[in-house]
């Protein structure tokens, strides 16, 4: 029998603190502020540890974008990920072009697909990530890549590198923070202040 993990409360929120099942709202849960790129919740690690101990396989985010913001750099991974937007809307930069996104959009990037997500609209944007991690464990995890679209919308590196320290040179340090009442749809219309 698999036993249910513990999750333990840390001043930005709760986190599973072992391995096994576990149920954890994402009110509850310790999330990340990336200043210039919102805010997020790493359901399964954000440390190497975490990761490597409890999620090897699987990585499972919640993103919430403001209009304008970059989810990321643009860049292409070596394992494939796939996005769901839950609220809002975004712009999708895949492979040089520029698609719009709305509620219920799924997008699905095989591995090597050059890509970022970009706030859009009025409103922040909620989008479920997920990412599987099975070639990024035994070497190189992708690249962040020039690309003009992407430039356009902030999210864009100079030159090519697969560096994060460099592509995320001119962002702030991101930090833990605990959840915010109405960042979520369902409990208020403020978003990510």
């Amino acid at each position: 029998m698999i036993p249910e993990a513990p999750l333990e409360r840390t001043e930005h929120g709760l986190v599973p603190a072992g391995e096994g099942w576990f149920v954890l709202n994402a009110r509850d849960a310790r999330w990340n502020d990336r200043p210039g790129r919102g805010f997020n919740l790493t359901f399964t690690g954000t440390s190497s540890e975490e990761v490597e101990a409890l999620f090897p396989q699987l990585g499972v985010n919640l993103l919430l974008l403001e209009p304008g913001k970059p989810n990321a750099m643009y860049h292409w991974e070596t394992d494939t990920e796939a996005f769901l937007v839950l609220s809002g809307e975004a712009t999708l930069v895949v492979e040089g072009q520029e698609r719009p996104l709305r509620r219920w959009d799924f997008v699905h990037c095989p591995p090597g697909t050059g890509h970022v997500l970009v706030g859009a609209g009025a409103a922040p944007c909620a989008v479920l990530a997920m990412s599987s991690r099975a070639l990024q464990a035994s070497g190189h995890w992708g690249a962040y890549t020039v690309d003009e679209a992407a430039r356009r919308h902030g999210a864009a590196v100079e030159e090519e590198t697969d560096d994060p320290r460099l592509a995320y040179a001119r962002f702030p340090t991101p930090g833990r923070t605990p959840y915010r009442r109405g960042w979520l749809p369902g409990d208020g219309d403020a978003g990510p202040a």
